[in-house]
């Protein structure tokens, strides 16, 4: 379960609501129910994958499944690790060199391991963004615009980075599909700044 995540919802071409998943739940909820829409599709604001709502039952029971971010957070069980300084065991697997290099670090593995990663992660960052926005936008419109005019073309231009002609291609796509491909697509084509 996706816990309080931002999302969208769309009803065929329109965007019905955005923001926080307990409140889209029930913008959903309502537009099938009251708007005799047929489906409502959502998905993460971040990266643009469909996100399944179990919407069966009363308001109260789907508020239950999706609480507000002010609701108490419900127990869970914590797995092995370190939990309040959010460590999680997994499995790493590697050749017995490199396990001989990080017995060998100081620290041990785990502490080098850590250090490698941020440093990864802090050298790959802007490509890490631009990938992750590349991949958002292109689930998004693969499902809102996999059959419209100019779809494979944007998808091209978006992997691309070519911006002018991604926005030229989008263009004639109803507003909500547009806004939200523009939106997601931004940090891959645009850098650190909005689309106009």
């Amino acid at each position: 379960m996706i816990e309080n995540s931002s999302v969208f919802a769309f009803a065929g071409d329109v965007c019905i609501a955005s923001g926080e998943i307990a409140g889209v739940a029930q913008a959903a909820r309502e537009a099938i129910a009251v708007k005799d829409v047929e489906a409502v599709l959502v998905f993460d604001a971040v990266t643009g994958e469909q996100v399944d709502l179990d919407l069966r039952g009363t308001d109260e029971q789907v508020s239950q499944r999706y609480p507000a971010r002010d609701s108490p957070p419900a127990e869970t069980q914590r797995g092995p690790g370190r939990p309040k300084l959010g460590v999680v065991a997994r499995e790493v697997t590697l050749l017995p060199r490199h396990w001989d290099w990080l017995a060998g670090q100081s620290g041990g593995a785990s502490v080098a391991l850590r250090k490698l990663v941020e440093h990864a992660m802090r050298a790959n960052a802007g490509k890490d963004r631009v990938r992750a926005s590349q991949n958002a936008a292109y689930r998004f419109i693969s499902v809102m615009a996999g059959n419209r005019a100019g779809f494979e073309e944007a998808t091209r231009a978006l992997f691309a980075g070519d911006a002018p002609a991604f926005d030229r291609l989008v263009d004639g796509w109803p507003k909500d599909i547009r806004d939200h491909a523009r939106k997601l697509a931004a940090h891959a084509l645009h850098g650190e700044k909005s689309p106009a």
